[in-house]
């Protein structure tokens, strides 16, 4: 049950969600039979709570558990499970998880799109919503016409909606097509007036999901700026996103949501970074041992790969920041002959990001460790993947796709309102000299 009621608040307190859970029905169009639709308007009517008077699904009954699949039998889903929490005025709140964790159902709730199964959410203020591309809007009106209607949706006077105008439809960009039908517009088009009409119709709550994914890097970089400053300005936020530099830098709390559970909730740098250990791509580390399964041959056999950041870092929690050495040991077996290790890097779209190599030498027989540093602020974010190589006289001895793999996240701090993806397969930290010609420093 969603409820715009403001009994049973505290004054800051402006969401308030208690228990709250959605069941599917797999193969079924819709999540309830007519029976059930009609008990549930006829208990309503009565003022109670139909979650706690039918009899297929109880107030309470879908606790949460570590581990839980959440399923309850071979023909149903809980997409949000017996989730609470509470949102004060002027809170920036980031849902976080993987695709199908529950974050959109979990929105489409709060803005009455879809009933809970049990629960109620009890909301304070003036609610806008941006949960997909163009949402609300007729195709066949045109931009103008929805952004009125759009408006008047929300509650908004017509001399409201007069006095933003202009100032919507500059952000969204799209002063030639204002008169166009929006079934006319592209995606970028739609998103852009879509996200322009919910931020600026000075809504007192306003809920996001991940449709900023849709536009370019500009209109990434206002929306993110214009999120910043409604936050800024005692608007309350609540933020869906798998863009984990834009959670950080605009939320200040987080929730981690998992098959429909919540999994954690608080300070959102703690939040995200407990998300990204638990959903970390990496391998840091092998052993072969000196066995017929180590790689290798008769004269060189690779016993061990391992990446090792600086003393400082959380091996869990690799950032652009952390210095990385790339560690080997070989078992050396070899007659007198040159050897040489080589490291290639790969992004995770398989292009080389550079090959290196030591150079050659030669050992005393049994263990010869070869160790790369990649220094701090060389790689962009993004999962990578280690090749090895070892060379015994000019001969491959050892090749190893994928021996080893990590994940940089981004690193927070970043300056002014952009929190995308950086282009680029490398993102060094180059010195840059700025000022007028002829400053002390600058040549």
């Amino acid at each position: 049950m969603i409820s715009w009621s403001a009994t049973s608040f505290m004054s800051d307190v402006v969401i308030r969600v208690e228990n709250l859970s959605k069941r599917y029905r797999l193969g079924q169009i819709g999540a309830t039979t007519l029976r059930e639709s009609a008990e549930r308007w006829w208990h309503r009517f009565r003022g109670r709570d139909p979650a706690e008077h039918m009899g297929t699904v109880q107030r309470g009954a879908a606790r949460c558990t570590v581990g839980d699949s959440g399923r309850d039998g071979a023909d149903e889903i809980w997409a949000v499970k017996d989730v609470s929490f509470e949102v004060k005025r002027g809170d920036v709140l980031g849902i976080i998880g993987k695709n199908g964790a529950g974050k959109s159902t979990l929105l489409k709730i709060l803005t009455r799109i879809t009933e809970p199964t049990s629960g109620r959410a009890v909301m304070r203020g003036r609610v806008s919503s941006l949960l997909e591309v163009g949402t609300g809007f007729h195709p066949e009106l045109t931009g103008r016409e929805n952004v009125y209607l759009n408006g008047a949706i929300l509650g908004m006077k017509r001399r409201e909606i007069d006095r933003k105008f202009d100032e919507i439809i500059s952000f969204a960009e799209i002063e030639k097509f204002v008169d166009t039908p929006v079934k006319r517009y592209s995606s970028g088009m739609y998103v852009r007036l879509a996200f322009a009409v919910a931020a600026h119709l000075e809504p007192e709550i306003l809920l996001i999901d991940e449709v900023l994914a849709v536009g370019d890097a500009g209109f990434q970089r206002r929306c993110l700026g214009k999120m910043d400053s409604m936050a800024r300005g005692g608007r309350t936020v609540l933020f869906v996103s798998h863009n984990m530099a834009a959670v950080r830098s605009l939320c200040g709390r987080g929730i981690w949501l998992d098959n429909g559970c919540i999994r954690g909730e608080g300070g959102v740098d703690g939040i995200v970074a407990t998300y990204l250990k638990r959903d970390s791509q990496q391998l840091l580390e092998r052993h072969w041992g000196d066995g017929r399964d180590a790689p290798g041959n008769d004269a060189v056999t690779l016993v061990y790969a391992g990446i090792d950041p600086d003393g400082s870092a959380d091996r869990d929690y690799l950032t652009m920041k952390t210095s990385l050495d790339l560690v080997f040991r070989i078992i050396n077996r070899s007659a007198g002959g040159a050897i040489h290790f080589n490291v290639l890097l790969y992004n995770q779209e398989n292009i080389c990001v550079f090959n290196t190599g030591s150079t050659p030498r030669i050992f005393a027989g049994g263990i010869v460790e070869g160790r790369c540093r990649v220094p701090p602020d060389l790689l962009n974010d993004g999962v990578y993947s280690v090749r090895i190589l070892v060379f015994e006289s000019g001969v491959a001895a050892v090749d190893v796709a994928q021996a080893l793999s990590f994940e940089l996240h981004d690193e927070d701090g970043r300056e002014g309102d952009w929190y995308g993806k950086w282009t680029g397969i490398v993102r060094p930290a180059l010195e840059w000299w700025t000022g007028p010609p002829g400053e002390d420093g600058l040549r």
